[in-house]
């Protein structure tokens, strides 16, 4: 515990600027398409991107996992912007649907626990059937395939939490996890609103959920260099 009370004093100063971004986000809750609207909705992913590169980023393997997560920060803050804009709806959604893939690609498929998998791709199917009448043209294909990719991402992300006698549960692999729920709770919120009925404050609902989901993905980069030195010493 005070191991994790050190790194959580370490990291606290680094998210201020997320912190104080999302703030200024939910005071203004600017809903006018507008370059300055995508530019404050796009501020706590930025701010998160920068988080993860003051942890250190290179171009060697030891920090694949960071790239791979600052990858899928950089297409969710494209996709923010995008997503904006009516006519650009199916752009932002192709750009979430690679920042999905990316964070699939970073959280890797072992162990691949399939009962996980099996549970949430039911829950994506039927969320699919509920959402199909309301998708006409593209959207009725682009939907239910980034709905594929997030029910993945969120698999691989609920995946990685093991508990081991000798080292117990990684709060950072905890903090992916909950990020990855996050994340399908606010884009099941963001369909439902938009293809299925209308729900109340439900922008408030999407971004909170959204930026806790992210800030919960970032986070798991902390010591990931470590964690992947670990992971190879393991092998050898």
């Amino acid at each position: 515990m005070s191991s994790l009370g050190q790194v959580l004093k370490s990291i606290g100063p680094k998210l201020v600027p997320f912190f104080k971004t999302s703030c200024i986000y939910f005071v203004l809750m600017a809903e006018q398409p507008s370059l300055l609207t995508a530019c404050i909705k796009c501020l706590p992913i930025i701010s998160l991107i920068m988080f993860v590169f003051l942890h250190g980023m290179s171009l060697s393997k030891e920090h694949t996992f960071s790239r791979r997560i600052v990858a899928g920060l950089v297409f969710s803050c494209f996709g923010d912007a995008l997503i904006i804009w009516p006519n650009l709806f199916l752009g932002g959604m192709a750009m979430f649907a690679i920042a999905q893939i990316m964070y699939i690609s970073a959280f890797g498929f072992k162990p691949l626990n399939p009962k996980i998998g099996a549970i949430i791709f039911a829950l994506a199917t039927i969320v699919t059937y509920i959402l199909m009448p309301g998708l006409n043209g593209v959207l009725a294909i682009g939907v239910p395939i980034y709905i594929s990719l997030l029910g993945g991402m969120t698999w691989r992300a609920i995946s990685q939490v093991q508990l081991s006698k000798e080292n117990g549960m990684k709060w950072t692999k905890l903090c992916s996890c909950i990020g990855g729920i996050l994340f399908l709770i606010s884009d099941t919120i963001l369909g439902f609103h938009h293809f299925y009925h209308p729900i109340p404050y439900s922008a408030v609902s999407i971004m909170l959920t959204y930026y806790a989901a992210q800030l919960g993905i970032a986070l798991s980069t902390v010591n990931s260099k470590n964690n992947n030195i670990n992971k190879q010493v393991n092998v050898k």
